[in-house]
């Protein structure tokens, strides 16, 4: 005869069996999933069979290399010079069947640099996937400007709202109101306030600076276009992560902010001695989930510039779906997925150690 233990486990594994079954078909055996195809030459639609290829696919995605080559020289010595630059060798003839430099066969360069006390020498790095190589520099910058601004600006708004004032409920209704709105839709109006001809944002720096500030391409030009999806970004998710802060500071119990106020204490000491320390652990709670959610950003490319222009907005998860989907290369995909858990799990470790309790 079974125990009332045995039996109260039996119930709630049976409870939570259509969770840990949703979970296991549409997230875990997905992972595994793509873990092994990460290591084939799988396509979507093809008529070749899948064939292992060991690390192949991330060799190709993550393959660098570094060459430094001395400028031309005519048979004097000198220096061939062209429009006032250094003329160097034409990186083909070492990245295209060079039986010196087996190693560079078709890598393309990604940036070059003068190098320091070389005299004229040019150093090039080389990527065999340069687009993927700026994907993950660019979706790196947005997590290192997203997660530090959004964080900083969603605890100063829900510092500004945690008070007992009339009408209070309203501006947070105001400032969370982006947050339930689709960011397709969002993406879509911010797309119209960027627009380069009749954008709100170019007419309004129009209006107030007199004409002086001429119209602006930001979605057209790439000097622009990540910052301004940045700031479009920050502002749409703002108030999911003041409302988090909220619920910090509300945890705080209200005798330690009275024996401040009887102690005379500045607002910024009940800041830095009671607010603070009391939301640790919300801080560490936000920086991850803003973190993972910066990692994956989507939908803001695809409906606003669509990686461009010139591959200057293109992210990991960006090239993971158009590769998969748009190239039909499921293998690619797998492995760029693969990556992106690698860099996103450490980066949650480390961000876990650096606000873990000292003791």
């Amino acid at each position: 005869m079974a125990s009332k233990f045995t039996r109260s486990n039996g119930t709630g594994w049976l409870m939570a069996g259509p969770a840990v079954t949703l979970i296991a078909a549409f997230v875990i055996f997905p992972f595994f999933f793509a873990i092994a195809l990460s290591f084939t030459n799988q396509r979507l639609i093809s008529p070749n069979p899948t064939e292992f290829t060991g690390l192949a696919n991330y060799r190709q995605l993550l393959g660098l290399s570094m060459l430094t080559l001395d400028p031309v020289r005519d048979d004097a010595g000198a220096v061939v010079m062209k429009d006032g630059a250094a003329q160097y060798p034409a990186l083909r003839s070492f990245t295209r069947k060079n039986p010196k430099y087996p190693q560079l066969d078709g890598m393309r360069e990604w940036f070059a640099f003068d190098t320091p006390f070389g005299g004229d020498a040019r150093t090039f790095i080389l990527a065999r996937d340069v687009v993927f190589m700026i994907a993950i520099m660019n979706t790196v910058l947005f997590v290192l400007v997203v997660a530090p601004v959004q964080a900083g600006l969603a605890l100063g708004l829900a510092l500004l709202i945690n008070q007992r004032l009339r009408g209070i409920n309203v501006f947070r209704a105001i400032y969370f109101m982006p947050v339930v709105v689709s960011i397709v839709v969002v993406s879509l109006l911010w797309k119209l306030i960027y627009d380069g001809s009749s954008g709100l944002l170019n007419s309004l720096l129009s209006s107030i600076s007199f004409g002086l500030i001429p119209p602006v391409e930001w979605l057209g030009d790439p000097s622009t276009a990540l910052g301004a999806i940045i700031a479009m970004s920050i502002w749409q998710a703002v108030g999911f992560h003041m409302v988090i802060w909220l619920s910090g500071l509300q945890t705080i119990s209200p005798t330690l902010y009275e024996a401040a106020a009887i102690e005379g204490a500045s607002k910024w000491q009940v800041f830095r001695f009671i607010t603070w320390p009391g939301l640790r652990n919300t801080a560490v709670l936000i920086l991850i989930v803003i973190t993972m959610q910066a990692f994956g950003l989507f939908a803001q490319i695809d409906v606003m510039t669509n990686g461009g222009p010139l591959d200057s907005t293109q992210t990991i998860v960006f090239q993971a779906i158009d590769r998969g989907y748009g190239k039909q290369d499921i293998s690619g995909a797998s492995a760029i997925s693969v990556i992106l858990f690698v860099i996103v799990l450490t980066i949650s470790l480390f961000q876990r150690w650096l606000t873990r309790e000292k003791t």
